[in-house]
């Protein structure tokens, strides 16, 4: 089961032009990683506005199989969806904003309980905006979960036109955050944009690595490669 916050660092709303601040993209990824072996589609978005900015995105594994072992199915989905709020975008502190985010899901009869989170984003960004990463101090809660510690850390990065090849895109996430131990997350992706040499800008081509601790009822560190395709609405 993928979770990505992909889009959460490639803009602050009030710093780039309108025309970069709403995207959608559908990624359709075969996962090679231990025990999968199946396909997995994300269908993410972005969008900024004058109040600040809004990201969603919604997985699918496909992986649910009849008596046969056939697959005919999807077999799990998670969503999450996260609010940026900022009123102070002509100030000093507009890289500060603050945020508030639901996620939840099922995978093979395994269940990602609902959490509600809250908490201060803090966007940083190269001149150009080409390298930009996100700091995130969220409080959470799971439901029905013991939470030691009920906080959740997370960076956010995207790196464009990487060792100077256009088109070139590296970006990804890392969180941690504590139930009854650490739990870890994290999904660098790289991405060409192959489109944009026969006129169709919305192709790219790449992949993810997902790297996790004790996440989503695993006991242990797992690595887990995907190659695929995304399109860029």
């Amino acid at each position: 089961m993928s979770k990505k916050l992909i889009f959460a660092a490639v803009v602050a709303a009030a710093l780039l032009p309108q025309a970069a601040k709403a995207q959608t993209n559908l990624q359709v990824l075969y996962d090679f990683g231990e025990g999968r072996d199946h396909v997995t589609t994300t269908l993410e978005g972005f969008y900024g506005d004058k109040w600040g900015n809004t990201f969603f995105f919604i997985d699918y594994d496909f992986n649910g199989k009849n008596v046969e072992g056939k697959k005919i199915a999807p077999s799990g989905t998670y969503m999450e969806i996260a609010r940026c709020l900022n009123f102070w975008q002509d100030t000093k502190i507009a890289p500060f904003s603050l945020q508030v985010e639901y996620n939840g899901g099922a995978y093979n009869g395994y269940y990602i309980n609902n959490a509600f989170l809250a908490g201060v984003d803090y966007f940083l960004h190269s001149k150009d905006f080409k390298n930009t990463f996100n700091i995130k101090v969220l409080g959470k809660y799971i439901v029905d979960v013991h939470q030691k510690v009920p906080m959740q850390f997370t960076g956010v990065w995207g790196m464009q036109d990487i060792f100077g090849v256009e088109g070139l895109r590296f970006s990804g996430f890392a969180d941690f955050w504590w139930e009854n131990h650490m739990i870890f997350i994290s999904e660098p992706q790289i991405w060409y944009n192959v489109g944009r040499h026969f006129g169709c800008d919305n192709l790219n081509l790449g992949g993810e690595v997902e790297l996790s601790y004790y996440f989503a009822g695993a006991t242990k560190f797992f690595a887990r490669p995907c190659l695929g395709a995304k399109w860029v609405f």
